[in-house]
């Protein structure tokens, strides 16, 4: 099978002659046996159709043979269609951490060669082995200010032969500035368009679209504030509680809720310095706070004409300072009618803007089964897993697909065709003290053994002797567990958060297993 070895700064990881050695080696080997083997032609002509595949792109090594007698596997694959439909040679990972290293596999499997890049704090992080390609970013200021340079990412992908940038979530993901940058460079954005950016990078702006495509939405305001008298003056108007949030960006930075007027003031001012450093804009606006909300979201994906499709509903209702911690698909404590309300709503919005590729649509549900639109988060989420465990579908490539020309339909994302079948729920384990107010800890791991068996899915970059960083995210690994019931998915989750051994620095699993109403006293009633 194809090997890596960590890379030397901007060295490629492929010997372009060896994996050609390789492959003549192989074709050799595969004509042997077929000369062996020619009173069997089934087994010749699936050897035939599988060299055919693993050697579309001679440039990368070549893994080993697999024999298949089975024809049925071939007739019902769609794999080498997809791939003939990515017209990408190399795509870049603009991002670090585990996000990168599941853009960098969804490459692969689509016989696409990746490559990453790094901050020099970063040299040591198992992200930049499992690319293709590894290059180091020049300083800039901080060590994420190099993951936010334009300029030089573009200029990397430029001198390096990229024709795509995926974003993956955080950092440049939903600039416009940064597609538009893409697009005048001649390189793929694997993303929405630049106005769908635009859009929905402005929560008032993308407010004001759900108004006019008649989706529900909470009391607020209409423009960004700036100013705390503002907010005062809304607060006369509807009362409180309301909710703070930052016009741009996400992520629970620049989000507070105000329940009394001596709190107003500097709340404000404390949420706006938030969302200024966070986003470089510090514009506010103010809604109502709807009380006891659960908090659920469409993943839906569109081909930037008007056909939008949906990959049914997650609930992240569990969260810690408005930081999702815990999510499940589909939302099944909810009824379905609810359900497909706020799915039919969810396809409305986006079809109005002729919404482009991954994104997720999010809403407030109150005690009353009553839902709001929230915001459009235009970029993959950090919990798309749990919707690909139970519909089956590769998010990830279906961006680059997407991005690539391809039509729905080519990729198989038929609205009546997309089937959730049992339940999936992720945690997110980070490295957190929860005994230190959740404080982010540091150090190294010095043991990393994860959890396996099934049902479980591990998205994580950590690997023992990794030094944690205060640098960057503390999101360390993600799992996420999957049954054909609830019951049985909080078991798998249970025992994978049970079995992991992780030393050397703190985490968050001691929270996730003492609280019993996170795993498992999850339920929703409606008056």
């Amino acid at each position: 099978m194809r090997t890596r070895t960590p890379t030397t700064q901007n060295e490629s990881t492929d010997d372009p002659s060896a994996a050609n050695e390789t492959i003549k080696q192989t074709n050799i080997q595969t004509t042997t046996k077929e000369s062996n083997n020619n009173m069997n032609p089934t087994t010749n002509t699936n050897e035939q159709k599988l060299t055919k595949l693993l050697h579309q792109n001679e440039t990368r090594p070549a893994v080993d043979k697999v024999l298949l007698t089975d024809t049925s596997v071939w007739k019902d694959s769609t794999h080498e269609s997809l791939a003939h439909l990515c017209s990408f040679k190399k795509i870049l990972a603009a991002n670090r951490g585990e996000i990168a290293v599941r853009i960098c596999r969804a490459a692969t499997e689509l016989n696409v060669k990746s490559a990453t890049i790094y901050a020099f704090e970063d040299r040591n992080s198992a992200h930049r082995w499992d690319s293709d390609e590894s290059y180091i970013l020049p300083a800039s200021g901080t060590p994420v200010g190099a993951y936010l340079n334009i300029e030089n990412i573009i200029n990397v992908a430029k001198e390096n032969g990229i024709d795509a940038i995926h974003p993956g979530y955080g950092f440049l993901s939903e600039s416009a500035e940064f597609a538009q940058a893409c697009k005048d460079a001649k390189i793929t954005f694997v993303g929405p368009s630049v106005e769908n950016l635009h859009m929905f990078g402005d929560k008032t702006k993308a407010r004001e679209l759900a108004i006019n495509a008649g989706v529900s939405v909470v009391p607020g305001t209409s423009t960004p504030l700036t100013t705390s008298e503002e907010a005062v003056e809304f607060v006369n108007k509807y009362g409180l509680p309301i909710m703070i949030k930052a016009a741009k960006g996400g992520g629970g930075k620049g989000m507070r809720v105000v329940n009394t007027e001596e709190d107003l003031i500097p709340l404000f001012n404390a949420a706006s310095s938030e969302a200024l450093a966070a986003f470089g804009d510090g514009g506010c606006f103010v809604e109502r706070y709807v009380r006891n909300a659960k908090h659920v979201e469409v993943q839906v994906i569109g081909d930037g004409n008007g056909n939008v499709v949906h990959l049914w509903e997650r609930d992240c209702s569990v969260q810690r300072r408005h930081q999702k911690i815990v999510e499940i698909a589909p939302a099944c404590h909810h009824p379905m009618e609810v359900r497909q309300n706020v799915i039919n709503d969810a396809l409305k919005l986006t079809k109005a803007c002729n919404y482009k590729n991954a994104g997720t649509v999010e809403f407030l549900i109150d005690d009353h089964g009553r839902h709001y639109f929230m915001e459009v988060n235009p970029r993959v989420q950090v919990e798309h897993t749990v919707t690909e465990q139970v519909t089956g579908i590769d998010i990830v490539q279906s961006t680059f697909l997407i991005a690539s020309g391809a039509a729905l339909e080519e990729i198989g994302l038929v609205q009546d065709k997309i089937v959730a079948r049992g339940v999936a729920m992720q945690c997110r384990i980070t490295t957190e003290d929860p005994a230190r107010d959740f404080a982010p800890d540091t150090g190294m791991l010095d043991v990393c053994r994860h959890s396996v068996g099934p049902g479980i899915r591990i998205d994580g970059y950590a690997y023992p002797g990794m030094v944690i960083s205060p640098h960057f995210d503390s999101l360390l690994v993600k799992y996420t567990a999957s049954h054909k019931t609830w019951d049985g998915a909080i078991r798998r989750m249970r025992r994978a958060l049970r079995e992991n051994h992780i030393r050397g620095v703190k985490t968050n699993i001691p929270f996730l297993l003492n609280g019993e109403d996170i795993l498992f006293g999850i339920s929703y009633s409606y008056n």
